[in-house]
């Protein structure tokens, strides 16, 4: 029955999540209309969609998704290449829980972590 999930996070200005995801994680914007005060993006089969919230206290966002891949290894030489921040505490490690991951924040500090099992 369920085939899909599309979670949705906070983001101050939509100029600013655009130019992160698309610019630096190559998401590439969904959808054929610009709606005012929301953004979908997507990179392969993930999907992630964003609604603004301009209060937003950056410091008190707890937003996070997980992000399964095929390739962490890959994926995060290409962030090192980019030289995009990786969450101080999560540099790619293997995790006791059989995850292979790392994490980053993106600019409203929705915790973004991918991960591969091993």
């Amino acid at each position: 029955m369920l085939t899909d999930i599309n979670p949705k996070l906070p983001m101050r200005n939509k100029d600013v999540t655009r130019e992160y995801y698309i610019n630096k994680l190559d998401f590439e914007e969904f959808g054929s209309a610009d709606f005012d005060g929301y953004l979908m993006v997507q990179k392969d089969k993930v999907q992630l969609h964003f609604f603004e919230f301009k209060g937003l206290d950056p410091k008190e966002n707890y937003g996070q998704v997980y992000i399964r891949t095929d390739d962490i290894d890959a994926l995060y030489q290409i962030v090192l290449r980019k030289k995009l921040s990786v969450h101080p505490a999560g540099q790619l490690q293997i995790k006791p829980w059989g995850q292979k991951e790392f994490s980053m924040l993106d600019p409203d500090n929705n915790l973004l972590t991918f991960g591969q099992s091993i």
